[in-house]
């Protein structure tokens, strides 16, 4: 591998590295919801609000992202955000109240535009035949940080049940959602550091008119030979592009008829890739696993599953998506992800729930458990039913608190087919619109307008995801959860239809070949 190659690998990774701090934050609260929820005595929707901070934060942070990083530059934006996310930790991990701990987390979610500065960083400096593995390696590092936050949650979590001296020093026993939320801090802090051996973005040194350090950055991550080319391709695309650079006027051109087709794409993508209901698996996966009647500490174990299967499918989606394609990727991988919630729906949709006398008797840990007694032997046809009679039998707090144990003794359940649905389709999403949406928004808009697209259509996509996480608990409790997996199902096939009609192909294209073939309006 030459030089060039070696620096656009080293450059990319650290870069990414963003990705693998965002997938840490976003799911090390999953194994905190029951804890905080205890602690702080949340409702549904104040859970929600806590869990759904960061995409809330976001919201703000992607109006001024745009400026932020045409203004000071892609590295410095990231850098800035490195350093929110590390007080956030902090922050998080001392809170002390409901309030403190909720702006806590929507610091953190200030730093969740690294996401989409770390793709435009990296398609920037890309070759276009490795644009799609360098840019997906975004999404490998959110994954990898999933399945790194399930697995130090499951850790602490089985050393806080422990008896050992230390334990109970450190406090791990007493604090146990804390030291989970604050081991975001190592690795906060060593993003931060390595930003500062990443070099400027050559399109952000053109943009402002360094045009001989554009040339000096591209010598090390282009061939000789290939530079003077990218920097007429670059100028291009910057000269025939509106030359007032305000927020509202790239915004009017975005939305403008020419590039209607790259709207109507980049919005669709954007929300379905979040209407599919992922975060709400992934943000609360304990949680939906506690569904299956599994019980609180298989359902912690089973939530490494998920990392492990983000991981291996995102590696597959990365290795293929230059030799498949953009579109086969998302139109097939779209399918994909509704048959998996379809399956899902069947199994809980056709779920019973019944406490039987021998169960009560085992559930001596509930206080006062005999006023189960009236529920014995009664059957329940949904989730919602039950926990309804839970709440009217032991009140909200104890049917809160003990709602995994009492699923685990009443549920009636197909747990397999449920947990492979819920694989799948983990599996669907991260080969498919988890990671190709990042690529696409590198790749159709052009430089000039990429510091303010793609920031906006992430805060489209961030603004989805806020829902999906603020509501899914309250749709726990109304809805059920066969008929919220429904819902996104539905969603996701209104998205599918959309993208068959206008999504085109665009691999192994240059940015400015790209440009040509979304203003035409063909299928491909």
């Amino acid at each position: 591998m030459g030089s060039y190659k070696q620096n656009a690998f080293k450059y990319a990774t650290i870069v990414a590295m963003g990705g693998f701090v965002f997938g840490l934050d976003a799911a090390l609260i999953s194994g905190t919801v029951k804890f905080i929820t205890q602690e702080f005595s949340l409702s549904e929707l104040e859970l929600g609000s806590v869990v759904g901070a960061p995409a809330m934060g976001v919201l703000l942070a992607l109006v001024f992202v745009g400026y932020a990083c045409n203004k000071y530059g892609r590295r410095t934006t990231l850098m800035i955000a490195a350093a929110l996310y590390l007080g956030s930790a902090v922050a998080s991990a001392l809170a002390p109240t409901y309030v403190s701990l909720l702006v806590a987390r929507f610091m953190g979610g200030l730093a969740f535009s690294s996401i989409s500065l770390a793709s435009m960083y990296i398609g920037e400096i890309a070759p276009p035949k490795w644009r799609g593995k360098l840019v997906s390696m975004t999404q490998i590092n959110i994954v990898v940080g999933l399945s790194a936050a399930y697995f130090i949650n499951y850790l602490i979590l089985g050393w806080a049940n422990t008896e050992a001296p230390w334990v109970q020093e450190w406090g791990l026993d007493t604090n146990t959602w804390r030291w989970m939320l604050g081991t975001e801090v190592i690795f906060a802090l060593l993003w931060f550091v390595l930003l500062f051996f990443v070099p400027r973005s050559p399109a952000w040194l053109l943009y402002k008119g360094r045009e001989s350090e554009a040339v000096s950055m591209l010598s090390k991550v282009t061939p000789e030979t290939e530079i003077q080319a990218k920097i007429i391709q670059m100028r291009s695309s910057l000269e025939n592009s509106n030359q007032d650079r305000s927020m509202l006027t790239q915004l009017k051109e975005i939305f403008g008829k020419p590039m209607r087709v790259t709207m109507i794409i980049a919005m669709t993508i954007a929300i379905a890739q979040q209407a599919t209901g992922i975060n709400a698996i992934l943000f609360y996966a304990p949680t939906v696993f506690e569904q299956l009647g599994i019980g609180t500490d298989a359902a912690f174990a089973q939530a490494i599953y998920i990392g492990l299967t983000s991981v291996v499918f995102t590696v597959l989606g990365l290795l293929l998506v230059d030799r498949i394609g953009r579109r086969p990727m998302i139109i097939w991988g779209m399918l994909w992800i509704i048959l998996s919630l379809g399956v899902c729906y069947y199994g809980f949709e056709t779920a019973n729930y019944t406490i039987t006398e021998t169960a009560v008797s085992e559930l001596s840990s509930i206080p006062n458990s005999v006023r189960l007694n009236t529920l014995v032997d009664v059957p329940f046809d949904s989730d919602i039913s039950f926990k309804t009679a839970l709440i009217e039998t032991l009140g909200e707090t104890d049917a809160r608190d003990y709602s995994g144990l009492l699923l685990q003794k009443a549920a009636d359940i197909n747990a397999l087919l449920i947990l492979l649905g819920i694989l799948s389709f983990i599996g669907a999403f991260h080969f498919s619109i988890g990671p190709v949406m990042w690529v696409l928004f590198s790749e159709i808009f052009p430089i000039s307008l990429r510091g303010v697209a793609i920031p906006f259509f992430t805060l489209v996509t961030s603004f989805v995801s806020y829902l999906v996480q603020k509501f899914f608990p309250w749709q726990l409790a109304t809805m059920g959860i066969s008929s919220t997996l429904l819902f996104y199902a539905i969603v996701v096939s209104i998205g599918l239809v959309i993208l068959y009609i206008y999504l085109k192909e665009t691999k192994n294209m240059t940015i400015e070949e790209v440009q040509l073939a979304l203003a035409t309006r063909r299928k491909t």
